[in-house]
């Protein structure tokens, strides 16, 4: 069983935004309960936003949310990510998986080979240290796609 097959079949718990700065908290006791809640969630937490952000989503090894937040912002058409840095992250939230998010101001909901590529960077990178990239969600307005839903993973 890969992690994106069971990411699709277990529930993530948690749900609620509340904002902070740069990153929000997701609190515990609400409903990010599938793939399509996940993406509910991330088109209104970033699908209006006007500059590109990246977001992760760490979550334990049951895969109830640790946190939420937004640890890269870039400008109108791309924003800088840095594996050493989501590894920093990973290791200091203790998280054993994750799930990333990134918009697109241009309202096009499609992944980029720049997007697939750093995608595969990172499970790479987070593979080392046994944290699992469960799917990378692309938001665009009211449109969200899924790499674990195309076979991206």
């Amino acid at each position: 069983m890969n992690a994106a097959s069971a990411w699709r079949r277990r529930a993530v718990a948690g749900a609620s935004a509340v904002a902070g700065g740069a990153s929000a908290r997701i609190v515990e006791a609400a409903a990010l309960t599938s793939p399509g809640a996940v993406r509910d969630y991330l088109r209104l937490a970033i699908g209006a936003r006007a500059h590109e952000v990246f977001v992760c989503i760490w979550l334990d090894a049951q895969h109830r949310v640790i946190k939420f937040e937004e640890p890269f912002q870039g400008t109108l058409t791309q924003t800088s990510v840095y594996p050493r840095e989501i590894v920093k992250k990973a290791l200091a939230r203790n998280a054993a998986a994750v799930i990333f998010a990134h918009n697109h101001p241009s309202g096009v909901a499609q992944p980029s080979q720049a997007d697939e590529l750093l995608t595969r960077n990172l499970r790479e990178a987070l593979a080392l240290v046994d944290v699992k990239v469960l799917d990378h969600f692309i938001v665009a307005g009211n449109q969200a796609i899924s790499f674990a839903e195309r076979g991206l993973l």
